[in-house]
């Protein structure tokens, strides 16, 4: 399968800056109440580096197996070129936070799933976090599917049950987060943005991915 062709018809470019502006709303007004400016970060299938490149943190470390992530980080990102699975450049108990966005259901399988989650938890020091974003199937029963290269279904329920199967406390679920896509026909601009986020009592209505917060003990 060539990923690269499909991602290019899928990601255009000349979008990036506007998807930058609204990754940097999510982090300064919604992802930032879980993170310190002095912690380590690794984001985990970091694609176009819109999250990395956006929070405000002290280390920023890029896990990508796609070479031309580099050409996306900002010049503070550290990109290393490892399987999800197997990161060898990060020691064990060595990163405050792991983020993963739009990445799981990517995986083969859910053996890959748990195998990845169980790299993150390694890497982490304890009282460190996983921050995952993630489509929920159980809301998008037919739509989850209609991206070719989603392989693996998952639901806030699976991803809190194989956590705190990995001895991870699970801080914060949120089943319906943000719309599935941000080609949603929601509004995009900024003020509309930082409106939604601070309405939570929104989001059931139009919320089809999970946002979930779990500390290692």
């Amino acid at each position: 399968m060539d990923l690269q062709k499909i991602y290019a018809t899928r990601f255009i470019e000349e979008e990036l800056p506007t998807k930058n502006k609204i990754w940097k709303v999510l982090c300064t007004e919604f992802f930032s109440q879980f993170i310190s400016t002095t912690n380590t970060i690794v984001d985990i299938g970091a694609g176009y580096c819109e999250f990395i490149n956006n929070i405000d943190c002290h280390k920023k470390i890029a896990i990508d197996l796609n070479p031309d992530v580099k050409k996306f980080a900002n010049k503070e990102v550290k990109v290393i070129n490892e399987s999800c699975m197997a990161m060898h450049s990060l020691a064990d108990n060595n990163v405050d936070i792991v983020f993963m966005s739009n990445f799981l259901e990517h995986l083969l399988n859910k053996q890959q799933v748990f195998e990845t989650l169980q790299e993150a938890r390694r890497i982490l020091k304890v009282g460190g976090k996983i921050l995952i974003l993630q489509p929920n199937i159980r809301f998008l029963p037919n739509n989850y599917w209609d991206f070719f290269d989603h392989h693996t279904p998952l639901s806030d329920r699976s991803l809190v049950e194989v956590l705190e199967a990995l001895d991870m406390n699970i801080v914060k679920n949120y089943p319906r987060f943000l719309p599935y896509t941000t080609k949603s026909k929601l509004p995009k601009g900024i003020f509309f943005i930082k409106l939604y986020l601070k309405l939570p009592w929104v989001w059931p209505f139009f919320g089809k991915q999970a946002f979930i917060v779990a500390e290692k003990k």
